[in-house]
C-alpha cells in the first residue's frame, strides 16, 4: 500500500513529521515509535494493515526529521503534540498505539484527552521505567553521550530489543534514524524516564478500549504486563511467546492483525477478544 510523506506545524512550537496511509475518511490510528526511533518503527508494520484504516505513523519531537526544540521532552509534550497533531488533521477521536516511549505517551494522552481516545494498543511498555535496573544502567550510560553519537552505542541498542533476527537492511534503516537524535535529545528522553511520576494511579481514569501486548522475551516491560493491563479498565492482555522488546519488527504481520479487527468504535467490537 503506497503512503506519502508528510508535515505539520503545530501550535506546541514543533514541526512534525508523519506517513500517511489508508481512506482518508477510515479509522484513525496513530502509531507512535519508542524512544530514539521515528515512524520507521512501525516501516514493517503498514503494509499490513487493512486499506480502511488511516493510518498515521509519526516522527515525534526530536526524532526523525522533526523539530529538536531544546526543551519539551516530558511524557505530557509529546502528549500534546498528538493532540495538536489530530487537530491539524481534523481528527475528533483516533486509536493511538504506542511502542515503549511510544506507550507512555499512549496512556498520558488517554489519561488528559480521554475524549479523544478511541482506543489504545499498548506494546512493550510500562506505567513507569523509573525503577528498572536495565533502563537506569543505560540512562547513565546515555548521560555521558557527546556529539556525534557513537554509532556502534546505537546498533547495540537497537539490537538488544530483538530476541528473533532481523534483516540487515532494516536495523541499518533504525539505526541511521537514532543517530539523527544529538546527545541532549538522548538526554532528555531518560531524564524523562528516570522521572519518579507514576501515571499508574491515574490509570483508571482511562476509558477507552485497550490491548496491552508484550513479547514474552521481553526484560523491559515484561514484568508490568499483568499489573498495567489490570489496572486499565477496558484492557486485553496479549502475549507473543518468543518475540522480544520490538515485537513489531521481528512479526509485523501478528502485530497488525488485531488493528485489523479492533480498531473500530466501542458500540461494535473495539479491542475486544
Amino acid at each position: 500500500m503506497n503512503h506519502s510523506m508528510r508535515s505539520a506545524d503545530l501550535p506546541t512550537g514543533v514541526t512534525l513529521q508523519y506517513v500517511e496511509q489508508g481512506d482518508p475518511e477510515g479509522v484513525p490510528v496513530v502509531l507512535l515509535h519508542g524512544a530514539s526511533d521515528s515512524w520507521r518503527s512501525y516501516e514493517l508494520v503498514l503494509p499490513h494493515l487493512p486499506g480502511w484504516i488511516r493510518a498515521i505513523a509519526v516522527s515525534q519531537r526530536g526524532h526523525g526529521d522533526a523539530s529538536r526544540p531544546r526543551t519539551g521532552y516530558r511524557t505530557r509534550d509529546f502528549a500534546a503534540d498528538v493532540a495538536a497533531l489530530l487537530d491539524a488533521l481534523g481528527i475528533p477521536q483516533a486509536v493511538i498505539v504506542g511502542h515503549c516511549m511510544g506507550g507512555d505517551v499512549a496512556q498520558r494522552f488517554a489519561i488528559d484527552y480521554p475524549d479523544r481516545a478511541r482506543g489504545l494498543v499498548l506494546a512493550a511498555t510500562r506505567s513507569t521505567w523509573y525503577d528498572h535496573p536495565d533502563i537506569r544502567a543505560l540512562a547513565a550510560t546515555v548521560a555521558g553521550l557527546e556529539d556525534p553519537v557513537d554509532p556502534a552505542f546505537v546498533r547495540e541498542l537497537q539490537l538488544s530489543t530483538l530476541a528473533k533476527p532481523a534483516s540487515p537492511q532494516y536495523v541499518d534503516a533504525v539505526v541511521t534514524e537514532s543517530l539523527k537524535l544529538p546527545a541532549r535529545v538522548w538526554r532528555s528522553l531518560f531524564d524523562e524516564c528516570l522521572s519518579p511520576e507514576d501515571p499508574a494511579p491515574e490509570l483508571g481514569r482511562i476509558g477507552a478500549p485497550a490491548l496491552v501486548v508484550c513479547g514474552g522475551c521481553d526484560s523491559l516491560a515484561l514484568d508490568q504486563q499483568e499489573g498495567l493491563a489490570a489496572a486499565i479498565p477496558a484492557a486485553v492482555l496479549k502475549t507473543y511467546p518468543g518475540a522480544g522488546h520490538a515485537l513489531h519488527w521481528e512479526e509485523p504481520e501478528r502485530f497488525a492483525a488485531p488493528l485489523g479487527t479492533r480498531a473500530l468504535p466501542r458500540k461494535h467490537t473495539a479491542l475486544s477478544h
